[in-house]
């Protein structure tokens, strides 16, 4: 099957993480919202102005956890995001729009395990200063390094064989 190059992946890229922002946003409004309404008081620094905690700054046990929650939000939140989309159809709304694929070597879609080998894959392709991606320049067969650590790829056209394992 035919893979897209470089720059209609990166422009797939772009596109899916302006959407994925809007998703990490939202969620991480509503988390923030229900950590403040929820946190105890030693989470504060001082005393609440005419009971309100917003009025109030985060302690360093406060602010740490907070910090670790908007992480585990963003891993969750673009996870989800990605994982959806792969293992329903096998495109995110970035390779709809560029009618691409996201196949295992069968043809077939790809499965929430192998979902989360990709989505892992990804991030050490992109922890390597996007290294793992750039490589598709330089692969003969336009794979980055999360393509080939999954076991799946990028295609042009829809695959004949769109079933599930």
């Amino acid at each position: 099957m035919p893979k897209p190059g470089f720059i209609k992946r990166l422009v797939v890229v772009v596109y899916d993480g302006l959407l994925l922002f809007g998703a990490i946003l939202f969620s991480s409004l509503v988390l923030m919202a229900l950590f403040n309404a929820l946190a105890p008081p030693s989470f504060y620094i001082g005393q609440p102005v005419d009971g309100q905690l917003s009025t109030l700054e985060h302690s360093a046990l406060g602010r740490t956890i907070g910090g670790i929650l908007l992480f585990g939000n963003l891993v969750v939140v673009s996870f989800l995001f990605y994982g959806w989309f792969w293992t329903h159809g096998g495109q995110t709304l970035g390779m709809r729009a560029w009618h691409l694929y996201l196949v295992k070597s069968d043809g077939k879609f790809i499965s929430w395990k192998e979902a989360a080998i990709r989505y892992c894959a990804a991030i050490l392709s992109w922890l390597a200063f996007g290294a793992g991606f750039i490589w598709i320049l330089f692969n003969t067969q336009r794979l980055a390094w999360h393509d080939m650590l999954s076991g799946s790829s990028i295609v042009i056209s829809k695959p004949k064989n769109e079933g599930k394992e």
